[in-house]
């Protein structure tokens, strides 16, 4: 069993680091010291190389009636000192972030198991990526043109514009090809043509909100929540009860998600969730998916969190026996 374990969160959540229930680090984190683990607590801009090593500041973390809190106190470690890394900050994927990925270049591989691996999540951005699976994807274009972007619309008459490296519906826009705005909305977006976005085809069933398909290693879950668009607005943007309902999964869902499963556990990304509506996928979250605990719990009335845990705690093991039989091999 691996025992030690860090995790990279977000500052924010850190701040807020006890009584975060919305958070899933929360659950996950609760999970491992619940079990015995030993596990801290870092952020990206606390990591750093020393003589060519990743090493990382992090404070370590402890339970105390039945919630999650961290010592004040930092101890500087190689990141290699640790068996498994959980590499979860908050997008956006900025130059910050990109940074704090470098570092892991500076990591064994060999002798600590990174989830999500960084340099993987580098070169996967949730957006422009999900064009890796042309079958499951709406009609989208990727291009800081705005005579591309006007004539895309022009001939799908709705559509969906994205910043490639925000969240949480930060920057997303629905567009018309009538609205008198669309020029002034895709100008900001591109900042005058400087800036590549995402341009999706809009989906009629995008009304009845998006599914959220979570995913741990290959395993795809049954239990799936549908994220409702916001008052007097086309997407989700509060996360508050009254904005999720339970759903399933259609049988062309499952597939496509288990497809993207297995090819993205080869690359290193465990951790997932595909944004779906009408069996379209229309994001595939890789930084810090949120696997809303709270919400599945509530909503199915089961412990979703105990099963998750139990999976990911399976592909830790699976995972490191690989990584101890390949070292003995080379």
């Amino acid at each position: 069993m691996s025992e030690s374990i860090l995790f990279v969160i977000d500052e924010l959540e850190l701040k807020y680091f006890e009584f975060n229930d919305l958070v899933s680090n929360f659950w996950i984190i609760k999970g491992f010291l619940e079990r015995g683990y030993k596990v801290d607590i870092t952020t990206k801009n606390s990591l750093y190389i020393k003589n060519s090593i990743g090493y990382t500041k992090a404070q370590p973390s402890f339970l105390k009636n039945n919630d999650i809190f961290c010592e004040k106190h930092f101890v500087n470690h190689p990141i290699n000192d640790y068996d498994v890394v959980f590499f979860r900050p908050d997008p956006p994927v900025n130059v910050n972030y990109i940074d704090a990925c470098y570092v892991f270049d500076f990591v064994d591989r060999e002798k600590t198991l990174l989830i999500n691996d960084p340099s993987k999540i580098k070169d996967f951005n949730e957006k422009f990526h999900i064009n890796y699976f042309p079958n499951y994807v709406p009609k989208n274009i990727v291009t800081s043109s705005k005579s591309l972007i006007r004539e895309f619309v022009d001939e799908n008459e709705e559509a969906i514009i994205k910043p490639l490296n925000r969240c949480f519906g930060s920057g997303v826009y629905y567009l018309n090809k009538t609205d008198k705005n669309l020029n002034s909305i895709v100008s900001s977006l591109t900042e005058n043509e400087k800036t590549p976005v995402m341009v999706q085809k809009y989906l009629k069933k995008a009304t009845e909100g998006d599914k959220r398909v979570l995913i741990v290693g290959e395993k795809v879950y049954d239990e799936t929540i549908q994220k409702l668009p916001g008052d007097r607005d086309f997407k989700f943007n509060t996360h508050s009860d009254n904005f999720f309902k339970a759903t399933k999964l259609t049988p062309r869902e499952k597939l496509i998600a288990e497809d993207v499963a297995k090819t993205l556990n080869k690359q290193g990304l465990y951790l997932v969730g595909l944004d779906v509506i009408d069996e379209n996928i229309i994001e595939i979250n890789v930084t810090s998916p949120c696997y809303f605990f709270r919400e599945i719990n509530k909503t199915y009335g089961i412990n979703f969190h105990t099963i998750v845990m139990k999976d990911i705690i399976n592909l830790i093991n699976n995972k490191t026996k690989a990584m101890t039989r390949d070292l003995c091999l080379n």
